[in-house]
């Protein structure tokens, strides 16, 4: 018989924002470098599915119903910068973003490596990336949601060695899973198809040790890897 858990209460299309992910061109920061110059790094047209993800587990873990606003709030409002700033707390300070450049490498090996636990313990990592999705990141996405958490998801979308390839990425919300036998479908909020209760990812988790290619339901390319991203919860004045 299935297994099938879900956070109590919580659908994307009642929980989670109901804009997509689709924002108007504004530095996400700007430094003044004096009287010399403005810095500006990223741009929240490049997409704030971090920071959108966030504040969705912000706004369910505090009891709050998300406004139905059906378009982003505008470029300098006060809930365009609460996005923005979780976007940035999404990046865990650097940690994250080298997570997903580590799982896109393309040296990392297909199948499971004899050596790659004793490399492991010498703090080289080699395992492959099924077994990082099966033998450690699913048992920990299914912790939360068997605590009935959210868990925040990132999905390697690319194996490519250029840090500019690292946009391409994405980071999502899962809310449950069903597990018939060794097959795992997680349960997605994605900030690119908002009111969408449909959108999943699917894989064999019987095989660690083996290649698996992970089913996504949605058009918008594969998924190669995924891995729980770390969380804090920020309280979301803005959206009270």
């Amino acid at each position: 018989m299935a297994i099938v858990r879900r956070v109590g209460g919580f659908t994307p299309k009642a929980s989670g924002l109901h804009f997509a992910n689709a924002w108007p061109h504004d530095p996400i920061r700007q430094f003044k470098l004096g009287n010399v110059a403005t810095l500006t790094i990223g741009d929240a047209a490049n997409g704030l599915c971090g920071g959108m993800s966030f504040a969705v587990r912000d706004l369910f873990e505090h009891g709050i119903i998300p406004p139905p606003d059906t378009t982003p709030p505008p470029p300098g409002s006060a809930r365009q910068r609460y996005v923005i700033d979780r976007q940035i707390d999404s990046f865990e300070n650097g940690l994250v973003p080298w997570r997903f450049y580590t799982l896109m490498d393309p040296k990392r090996p297909v199948t499971e490596p004899l050596i790659a636990e004793w490399l492991g313990r010498i703090g080289v990592d080699r395992h492959s990336r099924t077994y990082v999705m099966v033998a450690e990141e699913w048992p920990r996405i299914r912790a939360d949601i068997d605590a009935n958490r959210l868990s925040t998801v990132g999905l390697v979308k690319v194996v490519d060695r250029d840090p500019l390839a690292l946009g391409k990425n994405h980071q999502v919300l899962a809310y449950g899973y069903d597990l018939d036998g060794a097959r795992l479908t997680l349960r997605i909020y994605d900030p690119n198809y908002p009111n969408v209760d449909n959108v999943t990812l699917s894989l064999d988790v019987s095989n660690p040790r083996g290649r698996v290619t992970p089913d996504w339901s949605q058009p918008d390319g594969q998924v190669v890897c995924f891995f729980r991203a770390p969380y804090a919860r920020r309280d979301p004045v803005p959206y009270r």
